[in-house]
């Protein structure tokens, strides 16, 4: 019924705990979770947790925030992505937000993963914190759109939204939405159309109300789900089958979605 398209059940705090994870995910009806990549020294974790478990999915990328690690070139993303049960390149993108100073490095990193998406055929997952004229003005020169692909953990504007979406882009919200000082976001979550949203947790961070503050896992993504059905006015069913649907769609899996 839903699909958490973006959490890290490879972080300590969750894959030490896996199996009350999946049976929390079970019991919740999220069918389906996609497992992010961070960096490459951590990449096997990722990949080993989607072998072992069929309604996994795992990304290859380097966050913005990954310092000190292995640089990828395109040639070895676009390698990694033909691993099994890979279907996105990410996540990837720009934050100004935590690191200051020249990060000419970081909008370099941006467009190699944005080549190697195009290389491979395979969609983006997009991360922007307080850079997003730099965000869009990269995806527009880099021909993001020609990818896909989705802006995760959406908390821009709407302006930032229309530009995403105009590139063909979806617009994914996590716990945030659910948050009653995130009112401007909630704004953007009644407008978007239903058929350029996903849904996320961002696990293990970003526990929506009623669990904020505490780890978060894929099993809460129905409560992101539920407050945008509220803000909406509409069943959480429809917000659940468009979002799944959605996923399907744009990771190439719809022979998958059962």
């Amino acid at each position: 019924m839903f699909v958490d398209s973006h959490c890290h059940i490879n972080f300590p705090e969750l894959v030490d705990q896996l199996p009350a994870v999946l049976d929390a995910m079970a019991a919740n009806k999220v069918t389906h979770a996609l497992c992010i990549s961070v960096n490459l020294p951590e990449l096997p974790s990722v990949l080993k947790l989607a072998i072992e478990h069929e309604h996994i999915y795992a990304t290859v990328g380097v966050h913005p925030d990954a310092e000190d690690t292995p640089e990828p070139s395109v040639d070895d993303l676009v390698a990694l992505a033909a691993r099994p049960k890979v279907v996105a390149i990410g996540e990837t993108g720009l934050d100004y937000y935590r690191l200051t100073g020249d990060l000419e490095w970081q909008r370099e990193r941006f467009r190699t993963h944005i080549r190697a998406a195009h290389a491979c055929g395979k969609p983006l997952v997009i991360h922007t914190r307080s850079a997003g004229d730099d965000t869009i003005a990269i995806m527009r020169e880099e021909r993001a759109g020609e990818a896909g692909g989705v802006m995760h953990c959406f908390t821009e504007s709407w302006e930032m939204a229309q530009g995403a979406m105009d590139l063909g882009f979806h617009i994914s919200f996590s716990g945030i939405v659910t948050f009653k000082n995130a009112a401007a976001l909630k704004e953007v979550a009644a407008k978007v159309p239903l058929e350029r949203m996903l849904i996320e947790t961002d696990a293990p961070y970003l526990a929506p109300v009623p669990f904020r503050g505490k780890t978060n896992q894929p099993a809460y993504v129905r409560y992101v789900a539920e407050e945008i059905a509220r803000l909406r006015g509409l069943p959480v069913e429809t917000i659940a089958s468009a979002t799944s649907a959605n996923f399907f769609r744009l990771f190439d899996m719809s022979d998958r979605a059962h």
